[in-house]
């Protein structure tokens, strides 16, 4: 009896003393933790939207469908572009490019375009329009579903400079969507580039430019390249009206300043 005791009485200190111990090295080791918690400066509270469409609460928005008062017709005036019945936002053949009047470098946006349900054209000829970061910076517009054209100006392209990763486009008539990180380029004050563009894009949800650098602005013919600018430019929407078959829609366009 006495040997049992005893026995369960060492067990019972060798169990509390490990315990000790285990606490002891739980203490220490939350010590350490806190050496490497930053509790400032606190993120500020942004609601996000209910959906993918909706601009989140910190966010400027462009077009909601309700009218054109954030945009202008390129180098000024009134945008010859029509908002329809349904709020959407639609290119008016030989109207011209549309830019926004606010200016912006660094920037999260999110747009949502709309080729033609009817198909008119191929190739470059079916659905063109583009989104120019800063006025210079071209992502690609373009019906790509069974629409072999080059790769480099397909939708989702860096137009004439970076391929995307793979095709997400939706059928003519569906509506689609960019979400683009947009990183402005840097200058020296001799006007030398200092730190190129870079750009992340999610076509319909997919990733399908990875922060590629942006190799200088869009040229139709002819290599890209860099020239000085200010920090902040407008956004420029794209008129292609050379062709017949590029009426496209746009709809849910906001943008967030980095």
């Amino acid at each position: 009896m006495k040997y049992t005791v005893i026995t369960t009485l060492t067990g019972l200190l060798l169990m509390s003393s490990s315990y000790g111990q285990q606490k002891l090295n739980m203490d220490s080791l939350m010590k350490e933790s806190k050496k490497t918690e930053v509790w400032e400066p606190v993120p500020v509270m942004v609601s996000p939207g209910k959906s993918a469409s909706e601009a989140p609460s910190d966010a400027i928005v462009l077009f909601n469908g309700k009218n054109l008062n954030a945009f202008q017709k390129k180098g000024g005036g009134l945008p010859g572009w029509k908002v329809d019945a349904q709020g959407i936002l639609n290119v008016v053949k030989g109207s011209g490019d549309i830019e926004t009047k606010d200016k912006f470098g660094s920037c999260q946006l999110h747009i949502e375009w709309r080729s033609p349900l009817a198909i008119a054209g191929n190739g470059q000829s079916r659905g063109n329009s583009g989104i120019f970061l800063m006025g210079k910076y071209e992502l690609q517009v373009l019906d790509s579903y069974n629409n072999p054209t080059y790769s480099n100006g397909q939708a989702g392209s860096i137009y004439k400079q970076h391929i995307p990763l793979v095709n997400a486009s939706r059928k003519p008539g569906e509506w689609q969507s960019y979400d683009i990180i947009f990183n402005a380029p840097r200058f020296f004050s001799d006007g030398t580039l200092q730190q190129p563009a870079t750009i992340t894009v999610l076509h319909n949800g997919v990733l399908v430019q990875n922060n590629v650098t942006i190799l200088g602005g869009t040229e139709w013919i002819g290599p890209a390249s860099y020239k000085k600018h200010a920090e902040k430019e407008s956004l420029v929407i794209q008129d292609h009206g050379m062709d017949g078959g590029n009426p496209v829609s746009f709809r849910n366009i906001w943008i967030r300043p980095l």
